[in-house]
């Protein structure tokens, strides 16, 4: 699902200390979330989503830079899947729906074609 919302993550760096922060919430799925923050997160750091009703528990799969931020891919813990009755992002939409809809018809005027005889 395609979203956009602003969630709080938290990890542990490798030093030990918490580290906090908000991050745009890009994508969501059963399984895992794409986020944009304005760090990189090293790969297979835990860390946990925190929404108003709760919270996810994933590890980074993958953190690259692309034009305007740090997107991160993270896959959910086992025992840790998203659920839109728990927690349904701001602006949630299932790009699926595009493919649902039949495409509008529209009629086409017949148009009679003056050719010379062959």
């Amino acid at each position: 699902m395609l979203c956009a919302d602003l969630v709080n993550i938290q990890w542990k760096e490798s030093s030990g200390k918490v580290r906090r922060a908000v991050a745009n919430l890009e994508d969501i799925s059963l399984s895992g979330a794409c986020l944009q923050l304005d760090q990189p997160i090293p790969l297979k750091t835990v860390l946990r989503i925190s929404y108003p009703k709760g919270q996810l528990i994933g590890y980074v799969r993958y953190c690259v830079y692309r034009d305007i931020g740090y997107f991160m891919g993270v896959q959910f813990q086992d025992g840790s899947a998203w659920s839109r009755r728990h927690f349904k992002p701001q602006h949630l939409f299932d790009p699926r729906r595009l493919m649902t809809r039949p495409a509008p018809r529209t009629s086409t005027p017949a148009v009679e074609l003056d050719l010379p005889p062959q």
